[in-house]
């Protein structure tokens, strides 16, 4: 009999999950999957609701990336109204996307992902934690934390409150922008641009070359990807074209309230994630050797199908990305460094939305009326493209509810990066605790936020029960 390998919790990520690899009777991995072992079920308990009250809800599915379901909901109730939100209205969503982008890219690289790179993915995990990299880098560490707290002011002054905003509302945003607000913000994007800026050039010279052949080796799978992009093909965030890219890349268009004739769901009885894949690609598969429909999200997948970005700083670094890795990349730990263009991306985009003098338009939010519809929203969350599908009565109350998140998008390929990593790493039976961490950091690439990316189609919900004595024996096992 072979022997089972569990890696639970997976760390510093946002969620909970675990890793179980199958090892057959030679010791190699024969089999390795991601457990996913929360629910959060928003789907089901968000029906029968009024639907405006949705943009206030569905940021409660994750305290860290609150924003991105926040605006997806709120464009999607745009849909069901039947309205188009003021230009100032949608360039002060877009701007609390931009510096919640922010925010959580730093988050990530320093804090979550940077553990490995800058302590070793073989240290000693008593270190290679957050405090770690505090005490490995305290001048990096304090500019850093300085600036994270920042963006989250910026979230305050321009919604009230940085989590679980309510600022956005249907038919646009509740509140204008003040001139001297404006003033603040603009000395503070000016900030974070010049940390975006440090933050890519100092792991282009001490992160990435050091770690490169990781990098070219370390869950390396070849999928298509999905992202949005201007009718330009340029990079956005906030709102455009949705694009399918195959692993060729060859690539098609869509509006995004077209989704379902382009991606279709799948489940698996050992996750409580759902599985997305291209349907017009094939059946599903998560075959190392021929995938079926599998495709990525989040940074990635975003800098392979733009066609550029219309932001100097972020451009240059996307022309250097292209001429080392060319396009469609596919080395998985290069979300790491598509994030860092992201970065300077959002921090460029801040700057020139607050340098627009529309931006201070008291116009900002239009009137709406309820009605039977139906209506999606979607914008480029910072884990991938986020869905909010609704479907309402003619109170305006809602009937249907279905959401792809970032982290959705990416199950399949995290399960297999993770199994392609397992059978690199792990053989004769023989592994460490640096090894496994090193499993994990393929996972940990993705970013995943697995609170927000836990719903189902199908509304059960798998429990098992163990039931232990005293001594630690097994009495019972209750599933269902």
């Amino acid at each position: 009999m072979g022997k089972k390998l569990v890696i639970q919790p997976v760390t510093r990520i946002e969620g909970h999950a675990k890793i179980t690899i199958q090892l057959d009777d030679a010791g190699n991995v024969d089999t390795a999957r991601v457990n996913v072992i929360e629910l959060r079920g928003f789907e089901k308990f968000c029906m029968g609701r009024p639907v405006e009250d949705l943009p206030r809800i569905t940021p409660r599915i994750c305290g860290v990336c609150p924003w991105s379901h926040h605006l997806a909901s709120a464009k999607a109730t745009d849909a069901v109204f039947g309205v188009e939100p003021p230009p100032a209205g949608k360039k002060l969503r877009e701007l609390c996307n931009s510096v919640a982008y922010m925010e959580e890219h730093i988050l990530h690289f320093y804090f979550l992902a940077g553990a490995d790179f800058l302590l070793g993915p073989s240290a000693d995990y008593s270190v290679r934690n957050v405090i770690g990299v505090l005490q490995a880098a305290p001048d990096v560490a304090k500019r850093v934390v300085r600036v994270r707290h920042m963006c989250a002011k910026m979230l305050e002054i321009l919604a009230g409150k940085p989590i679980h905003p309510q600022a956005a509302v249907p038919g646009g945003f509740s509140k204008p922008l003040l001139a001297a607000e404006r003033d603040e913000l603009r000395k503070m994007a000016g900030e974070a641009l010049e940390l975006a800026k440090f933050s890519i050039a100092f792991a282009k010279e001490n992160i990435f070359p050091k770690y490169l052949e990781v990098v070219k080796s370390l869950g390396v799978i070849t999928t298509g990807f999905l992202g949005t992009v201007k009718d330009n093909g340029a990079l956005n965030l906030y709102d455009g074209n949705l694009r399918l890219m195959d692993s060729a890349g060859k690539f098609v268009d869509f509006a995004y309230d077209k989704y379902t004739e382009h991606i279709s769901e799948h489940i698996e009885s050992w996750s409580y994630l759902k599985f997305p894949y291209a349907k017009n690609w094939g059946s599903f598969s998560m075959s190392l050797e021929q995938p079926g429909g599998i495709y990525r999200a989040n940074t990635l997948a975003r800098i392979n199908v733009c066609d550029h970005i219309d932001t100097p700083l972020a451009q240059k670094e996307l022309e250097e990305f292209r001429q080392k890795f060319g396009r469609p990349a596919q080395l998985t730990l290069l979300y790491h460094w598509a994030r860092l263009i992201e970065l300077l991306y959002n921090a460029e985009n801040a700057i020139r939305l607050l340098d627009d003098p529309e931006i201070t338009s008291v116009e900002t939010r239009a009137k709406v009326t309820p009605r039977a519809a139906r209506g999606v929203g979607c914008v480029e969350a910072p884990r991938g493209t986020l869905l909010h599908d609704y479907t309402t009565d003619a109170d305006g109350m809602v009937t249907n509810v279905n959401l792809i998140v970032g982290t959705t998008h990416n199950n399949a390929p995290i399960n297999m990066s993770v199994t392609q990593a397992a059978k690199s790493l792990i053989h004769d039976g023989k592994y460490d605790q640096g090894i496994l961490n090193t499993v994990e950091m393929s996972i940990r690439a993705y970013d995943p936020c697995l609170s927000c990316a836990t719903h189902r189609l199908d509304g059960k919900l798998g429990v098992r029960l163990d039931i232990f004595d005293a001594n630690g024996k097994l009495l019972d096992t209750l599933a269902n």
